[in-house]
């Protein structure tokens, strides 16, 4: 064990000389790409902040955020774009990834703007997914049900 320390030790030694710090970007720069399977709604423009559901947790992105991935759950991704205007899309999942030049990449199984998301009719979707989990006989179809229903409440939460 101490042959393996004194080896190790010059390494670690470089290793505290290093300083993690935040993305080095021009100015408070952030520039923001956002597609669905249905529509590209944001192809690398610059935006001041955007806020999405992840499995982790729902967090902020502002520019020079800690590069990061992380995996989409069913919600709401809020976009605050650099005129003041807001836009808010529903993605039923996807990822985002936040990368070291301020840029940031989502890519969603599927997104509609929540201005166009009927809430009687995601009530439906509901219910048919709650159906479909009730009647579910194998653990496939189960687990297919659940993240049905899952998506499901998301989406009428996101259009009420």
């Amino acid at each position: 064990m101490a042959t393996l320390t004194r080896t190790l030790r010059p390494i670690f030694r470089c290793l505290r000389n290093q300083t993690r710090s935040y993305a080095e970007a021009s100015g408070n720069e952030m520039k923001f790409t956002f597609a669905g399977a249905n529509q590209v709604y944001y192809d690398n423009v610059a935006v001041r902040q955007v806020d999405v559901p992840s499995f982790s947790g729902s967090f902020g992105i502002l520019p020079k955020h800690v590069p990061t991935l992380a995996v989409l759950k069913p919600g709401v991704v809020t976009v605050y774009e650099e005129g003041g205007e807001t836009k808010k899309v529903f993605v039923s999942s996807g990822t985002v990834a936040i990368n070291e030049d301020s840029s940031v990449q989502i890519l969603a199984e599927e997104a509609h703007l929540v201005e166009n998301l009927d809430n009687s009719a995601a009530r439906d979707i509901l219910s048919k997914a709650q159906q479909q989990l009730n009647s579910a006989s194998s653990e496939k179809d189960k687990a297919e049900a659940a993240i049905a229903v899952e998506v499901a409440e998301a989406l009428v939460q996101a259009s009420a």
